[in-house]
């Protein structure tokens, strides 16, 4: 077995712990103990990412389902995730993944970056994308997979909640061509209440990663009584209009009830066509919906 990889984003504290600098939630580890993402473990005053190596979900798929509208459509991408998350959203539709700790089983087969790259060109993908978890929380591994995929032609995609710090997105964001960002609803008392995170540190992340010039979509999965109020989904058009553009591909998902959260029920297919409308009424070109049954 590998020898653990040290994490790249953290600084080192008094009595051993250390303090995580990968996205806003700033844990502070003891020794032996791990961040609320629950693969970034301290080790004796070093902080190492469980999940570097060891992705429990390898598949390839076609780009839409990423979902990506308008990036090398009807190309493969050779899509890999590992275990946790940076968020607590009690409506997490992949709970298995996002909340799945690493135990003996799941580091008995290590795939190094190059590895990723050969199954990739191997499966005749264009793109490798970092996914089905939130990547952020496995940035080391996103970062270096990425840097080969650049030298072997392949190009780069994250779909991720976007919270990351400034720091850590200025390293990993120029290496990724293309990201579909998931926006879980547009209030702080939203983020707060049912992700356990906040919205401002994603926003920002949303913009530095559009100055970047690389090709953005943009995702909400709305939820029923929750996330789906005309005034919240108008403000959040309108930032997205004055903060972006109106030509960044929107996408309306409906929501499942799942996880620790059954309060709301799955979302009416008139809730997206209606959201659908205002959007298009406002000036959005290209908005899209998932999940509709």
């Amino acid at each position: 077995m590998p020898k653990e990889h040290q994490a790249r984003w953290y600084d080192k504290l008094d009595n051993a712990k250390a303090k995580c600098q990968l996205c806003p939630n700033y844990c502070v580890i003891s020794p032996g103990r791990s961040g609320k993402c629950k693969i970034r473990e301290n080790r004796d005053g070093e902080l190492v990412a469980l999940s570097y190596g060891y992705p429990v979900a390898m598949q390839v798929d076609p780009i839409e389902k990423k979902p990506l509208a308008k990036f090398m459509p009807g190309t493969r991408t050779f899509s890999l995730g590992t275990f946790g998350c940076n968020l607590n959203c009690i409506f997490c539709q992949n709970h298995h993944l996002s909340r799945g700790c690493y135990d003996k089983p799941h580091r008995e087969r290590y795939v190094s970056p190059e590895g990723i790259i050969d199954l990739a060109l191997k499966h005749d993908c264009k793109s490798v994308a970092f996914t089905y978890n939130e990547p952020t929380v496995f940035g080391e591994y996103v970062y270096d997979v990425a840097v080969l995929a650049k030298k072997q032609g392949l190009a780069t995609v994250l779909v991720t909640n976007g919270y990351i710090t400034l720091d850590a997105a200025k390293d990993i964001y120029p290496l990724i061509d293309a990201a579909n960002i998931d926006m879980k609803g547009f209030s702080e008392d939203f983020y707060r209440d049912m992700t356990g995170v906040r919205l401002h540190p994603v926003l920002e992340a949303v913009k530095y990663f559009y100055s970047l010039g690389h090709h953005l979509e943009l995702t909400n999965l709305v939820i029923p009584n929750k996330n789906d109020f005309p005034e919240m989904i108008v403000n959040y058009l309108d930032w997205v209009g004055k903060n972006l553009d109106k030509q960044v591909p929107l996408h309306f998902s409906a929501y499942h009830p799942d996880y620790q959260y059954h309060s709301s029920p799955r979302t009416p297919p008139e809730t997206l066509y209606r959201i659908r409308s205002v959007a298009l009424e406002r000036g959005f070109g290209n908005v899209f919906l998932g999940n509709i049954r």
